[in-house]
């Protein structure tokens, strides 16, 4: 937004209210010419009608140089595209106080030269003047707030800073100063032009109130009209930017921002759904963190038992990958690159067992420990397991610095929470995982560098099975009884 767009933009608004002003008040006092106060006359003489007219060429003129002040000195910081200091701030929050301070100075300044060309016209030009003056401000400073309202908004959200107390009037202060604009006001005018008329006072006893109550009526639809839409844009606008936040943040955009340019209870409406978006986005990024570092399925178990200690027996797979030499690789590589090796291993794996809807439940260093159809359940878990053995000897054999070894076991597992109350996590206990360890070590001495239990291999589909041949039965480490071995053929 450039100071010429803002300067023609200000100028604009300010000589369009003045002008709306001086046809509303030209349209609305003529007809009290000759029915209220006869004497009045030298009012609408020659002298008058060419002082009006320079001093509404000089009020246009008025507002034109202090729009250009005003953007070029008070609002260069914004134009600029820099951030306001405290004066700057001030400046904002007294904008429009300042803005109906200029229009009523001038329309003040016009109402002491119609009074000083029109002395001879005595007490009834006073009154009238007075009057016009009035509605002139009153006409000017509203048709103003309304016409800069929109523009002024990002300016107030630049240089709002929250306070937590309100410093503008509320949607309830404006609804009653409406009301007071555009009904109390008018009625009590009436109510003082039937006394006056009463008592004599200034209007004659015997003059008519038909075409007053008229011109009362009309200023009461147009000033009633403008307060309604200022207050109604000042209510709705902010609504509506909260509304339409809401959807792109429904959609998925957690990056959405309303602007604060209220300092009311809607400026809090604004400032309090920047805070819930903030932490929103917060809370989502903690759960990508958190489905990453356990996985989304034990992520979303912890939010649904939350605050809970719970676990079930499942049957289910496990299948558990391990690096061979990684001593070796640490003594021989620096840092960064043993990071970047296991760092392309552990991708490989991750990939593979998500393909199945498997569960990656820890890294253990240079090892892998997956499970399938825990916490959700699998129609097939042994057969998942096993195929996703097979994709992974095919997949880390093209790994140049690095062997493996994978081992299969199925069986009855305790899947759930393990921990205090404070801080747990979720894993599998049982002999399946124990022996899915042990073939994984076993694996590493032979040629297919994958086995598998016969618990796993009998739990599994026919077709998965034909891919495996049994290989080999012995007594692994650790154990009492001989685990029969299948490896997967070639």
């Amino acid at each position: 937004m450039t100071a010429r767009w803002w300067k023609v933009r200000y100028a604009a608004a300010l000589v369009l209210a003045q002008i709306l002003a001086g046809v509303e008040l030209t349209a609305l006092v003529m007809p009290l010419r000759h029915d209220l106060v006869a004497a009045v006359d030298t009012v609408f003489q020659t002298d008058t009608l060419i002082a009006a007219i320079v001093l509404c060429v000089f009020g246009i003129a008025g507002v034109i140089v202090y729009a250009v002040l005003v953007v070029d000195y008070k609002l260069r910081w914004f134009t600029a595209g820099e951030p306001p200091d405290d004066k700057d701030r001030v400046f904002v929050e007294r904008f429009l106080r300042n803005q109906s301070a200029v229009l009523a100075a001038i329309w003040g300044l016009s109402a002491i030269v119609l009074l000083l060309v029109n002395l001879d016209g005595g007490a009834p030009a006073a009154w009238l003047i007075g009057m016009t003056l009035l509605l002139g401000v009153t006409t000017s400073t509203g048709a103003a707030l309304l016409f800069i309202q929109r523009p002024m908004r990002p300016i107030v959200a630049a240089a709002t800073r929250l306070t937590g107390r309100d410093t503008a009037p509320g949607v309830l202060s404006r609804l009653l100063l409406m009301w007071l604009m555009s009904s109390a006001l008018p009625i009590i005018g009436l109510a003082v032009v039937v006394i006056m008329r009463s008592n004599g006072w200034i209007i004659q006893k015997t003059a008519s109130l038909e075409i007053p109550v008229i011109v009362l009526a009309v200023i009461s639809v147009f000033v009633g009209l403008r307060g309604m839409a200022i207050v109604a844009v000042s209510i709705s606008d902010p609504i509506h930017d909260v509304v339409a936040a809401m959807a792109e943040v429904e959609r998925g955009q957690m990056t959405t921002r309303v602007g604060v340019y209220e300092r009311s209870e809607i400026g809090r409406l604004q400032s309090g759904f920047n805070r819930m978006v903030t932490g929103l986005a917060e809370r989502d990024r903690l759960h990508d963190l958190f489905g990453r570092h356990v996985g989304t399925d034990v992520a979303l178990r912890a939010v649904r038992d939350a605050d809970t200690l719970t676990g079930e027996v499942r049957d289910a797979a496990v299948l558990f990958v391990d690096l061979v030499g990684s001593t070796q690789l640490a003594q021989n590589r620096s840092p960064a690159e043993v990071a970047e090796v296991l760092n392309h291993f552990f991708q490989i794996v991750v990939a593979a067992v998500d393909e199945r809807h498997g569960l990656i439940n820890k890294f253990q260093g240079d090892a892998v420990l997956a499970v399938f159809g825990a916490p959700l359940s699998s129609a097939q878990p042994a057969a998942d397991a096993l195929a996703t053995a097979r994709a992974l000897t095919a997949a880390l054999r093209r790994l140049p610095v690095v062997d493996f070894g994978i081992g299969v076991s199925a069986g009855p597992v305790f899947a759930g929470n393990i921990g205090a109350e404070h801080r747990y996590e979720y894993t599998v206990i049982g002999d399946a995982v124990n022996e899915a360890a042990r073939l994984a070590d076993r694996a590493k001495d032979f040629d297919a560098r994958a086995l598998c239990s016969d618990a796993a291999l009998m739990k599994a589909n026919a077709a998965e099975r034909a891919h495996w041949t049994e290989c080999a039965s012995e007594v692994l480490r650790g154990r009492n009884e001989p685990t029969r071995m299948s490896a997967p053929t070639a």
